[in-house]
């Protein structure tokens, strides 16, 4: 079978044939069907030719008064003449895998997010418990998923929520501390007050008696939504007053905008990508499309810290590079709209910018700084509760 493919995998052989009439030779291979790969001839006495390793014997059984040199080798003659070079490079590039491969799944670190001491210490003996402690080996997906129901079955009244992830080499817990709610005590009254100066734009009152108007102006701490009802003047009830309160407030803000800005942005794109690190090189495996910028989230799935060598799994997010010389004007325009930006990131769905005023602007060696001035309609509410003073007549 004439296969290009397998035909360029056989053994080859390249040899030098020197001597008179060279023609007389080539024809000779010929007539005993050895295959001649290549030919190449460096002077008149002198033919160079490459055949299949298996023809070599032929050609020196054929050669008569010819000088034939073996000079080179090629196709799996010559795979095997780099491996058998490389050898011990090869062996030891593939114990340091098998190696990192094992050291992969060892817990060199276990390490337990929470604030309190006594949650620390009581999920550190749980782990111990179900075999996940330090040199040991790591547990499949499946073991941990029943290991994490099992811990929560058994610690209910401590315990809401329980994440044990793997990181390389390490188990990163992260637990959420089951809290009993305290049931609300009746005859809490209170009111609805201002939690800062402003003036009132709008109250939504679901219980209790508005005693401030639209457009009044108030400080912290003023009563808007009374808990006292009150008919002619006297008290007939205190109640737990609910509400909304919306008023104007004020900012001031002081942005600075460099004149040449840089700035890598995310372009929404990502992708899920293999890299192999030996030494200081990086070669990404899969996929072949390469981002030019991009932010990374690596998961080492095979490394050691004594190996130069690495394999790991990233989320990668393409960014572009935004490179920008910009004018006075041109500053002044992109820092006011980035003041106005970080405002907005600050207020809730219900909450608006009313109105903006640049104040001042300074130039600053390479950047200018903005003072902008503004009006916001923002969630004022808070709460007072009703301090009931009894009156102790004394005979």
């Amino acid at each position: 079978m004439n296969d290009p493919l397998i035909n360029k995998l056989k053994g080859k052989v390249i040899l030098k044939v020197e001597g008179k009439n060279l023609e007389r030779f080539i024809r000779r291979l010929y007539q005993h069907k050895i295959d001649i790969l290549n030919i190449k001839y460096p002077n008149p006495k002198t033919v160079i030719i490459t055949i299949f390793e298996k023809d070599y014997e032929k050609v020196i059984e054929i050669k008569t008064v010819y000088e034939i040199d073996l000079v080179g080798s090629a196709g799996s003659l010559k795979i095997k003449k780099k491996l058998k070079l490389n050898r011990f490079f090869i062996v030891g590039l593939v114990l340091g895998i098998c190696l990192l491969y094992f050291l992969s799944h060892i817990i060199f670190q276990i390490e337990i997010i929470h604030t309190d001491k006594e949650i620390r210490t009581l999920l550190t003996k749980e782990l111990e418990t179900h075999g996940i402690k330090v040199f040991n080996l790591k547990k499949s997906f499946d073991e941990i998923e029943k290991i994490k129901e099992d811990i929560i079955n058994r610690n209910k009244d401590k315990i809401e929520w329980l994440e044990i992830e793997a990181v390389g080499t390490k188990y990163v817990v992260r637990v959420e501390e089951r809290k009993i709610e305290e049931i609300k005590k009746e005859g809490e009254n209170r009111n609805v007050v201002a939690s800062k100066s402003a003036v009132l734009r709008r109250v939504d009152a679901e219980k209790g008696e508005i005693i401030r108007d639209k457009g009044d102006y108030v400080k912290a701490g003023d009563v808007v939504i009374s808990g006292e009802l009150k008919l002619n003047d006297e008290l007939k009830e205190n109640v737990s007053a609910e509400g909304t309160i919306y008023g104007e407030v004020w900012y001031k803000v002081i942005v600075s905008y460099p004149f040449v800005y840089k700035e890598e942005i995310p372009t929404g794109k990502s992708q899920t990508a293999y890299t192999l690190r030996v030494l200081n090189k990086e070669f990404q495996l899969y996929p072949w499309n390469y981002y030019k910028t991009k932010n990374i989230e690596e998961n080492k799935l095979l490394y050691h810290s004594f190996l130069p060598i690495s394999f790991s799994k990233e989320k990668q997010f393409e960014t572009k590079v935004v490179d920008e010389v910009n004018t006075e004007d041109e500053a002044i325009s992109k820092a006011s709209a980035l003041a106005r930006q970080k405002m907005e990131e600050k207020l809730s769905s219900n909450e608006s910018i009313i109105s903006q005023k640049n104040l001042k602007v300074e130039l600053k060696e390479s950047k200018i700084e903005l003072e902008i001035f503004f009006t916001v309609l923002e969630d004022i509410t808070s709460y007072q509760n009703i301090i009931v003073e009894e009156n102790i007549e004394s005979e």
